[in-house]
């Protein structure tokens, strides 16, 4: 007996639902600046007044350089540009500038992450937050969420080498107890994204101030607005793999 094309198309596409539900991710991990809050007119603006006051000039396209560098790398950028300070300082100084510009108004969370982290939450995913700012930084961002949302933070003074090395996406899967290829994680630079493929995680790119195209994500959102976990259930489902719980 030949299956009707209809009931067909219905079988598949009660399979595809099926194998979507069983592919929930052990864990996601969120980039912070650019993904999960709009900081980067913050460290632009930063940066900017920090080289004008040692007599440089800092163009938008010099500052798209540094989105998703570690901050060392940032600071050897800026000194290359005529700040005199040491690389430390400079670290120390910006990111003292973007957290007071932070607490000064609301979270700048970007589209959809405030929803996708309270579904995260109550399906009982946990996140990780993996970020190359400062853990003070980090700190704050994660006490001006909802208690409980982040069960673990990887920040730029916690790892030896900064994204694009797969090192902090590794230290949060161990922290978390995961798999690297039972994870997702979330990006939104080309840097970001390297790292989080290297370390053998299924990413999701959601673009912001550069673009991701030929960046290695799995998957490119132009937001997460409107997004569910279900949406990043069915990106593990068909760029995952099994790995080990």
């Amino acid at each position: 007996m030949t299956t009707a094309p209809a009931d067909h198309a219905r079988t598949e596409s009660a399979a595809r639902t099926d194998a979507v539900a069983q592919a929930v991710p052990d864990a996601i991990l969120w980039d912070m600046d650019g993904t999960l809050v709009d900081t980067e007119p913050y460290w632009m603006a930063a940066e900017t007044a920090l080289v004008e006051a040692h007599g440089g000039t800092w163009t938008h396209e010099q500052a798209l350089t540094l989105v998703g560098q570690g901050l060392e790398t940032s600071a050897g950028i800026l000194q290359a540009a005529g700040v005199r300070m040491a690389a430390g300082e400079i670290v120390a100084h910006l990111s003292a500038q973007v957290t007071r510009d932070l607490s000064a108004g609301p979270l700048p969370l970007r589209p959809g992450a405030a929803e996708m982290l309270a579904d995260l939450v109550a399906a009982q995913i946990p996140c990780a937050l993996v970020t190359m700012s400062l853990r003070d930084m980090a700190r704050a961002v994660v006490a001006a969420l909802p208690v409980g949302t982040f069960a673990h933070i990887v920040a730029g003074d916690d790892v030896a080498r900064p994204k694009p090395f797969p090192d902090a996406y590794l230290q949060a899967c161990a922290a978390l107890g995961v798999d690297p290829a039972r994870a997702v994680a979330i990006e939104d630079s080309p840097t970001g994204v390297r790292a989080a493929v290297a370390a053998g995680v299924t990413t999701i790119g959601v673009p912001l101030m550069v673009p991701l195209t030929d960046s290695g994500a799995h998957q490119l959102w132009p937001t997460l607005a409107g997004r569910t976990p279900s949406d990043i259930a069915e990106v593990f489902a068909t760029h995952g793999t099994k790995g080990s719980r």
